[in-house]
């Protein structure tokens, strides 16, 4: 297994549901214009490669000055528990530099993953849930 990892890369979006359907994140994955248009208005992206096969992704908004949202995260599930979620993160936090914070919000599946990663649980904050 010979991962390569690129930033800036945005994956055909037929490529990225099929990543997000073989690793359990939940998307709108019938919805293949807002999948696209989520990838359209994020600003980092960090993918992970097996030859021509996109096998893990993540995908934040952020100002590279203060904060960085990481939005998604997903590894098939063949590859997980392979150190390739964790390397996401790591070129993620690398990018946008020691003055970001780097926040997510973590499916319930994955809670015990992000500690695991670094991430300090929060209690100080807030969420309007999507509608749609």
């Amino acid at each position: 297994m010979d991962i390569t990892y690129e930033i800036g890369i945005v994956p055909l979006v037929g490529q990225i549901v099929d990543l997000y359907q073989s690793s359990g994140i939940n998307r709108p994955l019938l919805d293949i214009h807002r999948i696209g248009e989520m990838y359209k208005n994020s600003n980092l992206i960090v993918s992970a490669w097996d030859g021509k096969d996109l096998v893990g992704i993540s995908r934040s908004l952020t100002d590279f000055s203060y904060c960085c949202y990481l939005s998604d995260l997903a590894v098939r599930k063949v590859f997980q528990r392979k150190g390739i979620g964790k390397k996401l993160i790591e070129i993620t936090m690398e990018k946008i530099g020691n003055k970001c914070t780097l926040h997510h919000l973590s499916a319930p599946g994955a809670m015990d993953f992000y500690p695991k990663m670094g991430f300090n649980k929060v209690e100080n904050g807030f969420i309007i849930n999507r509608t749609e």
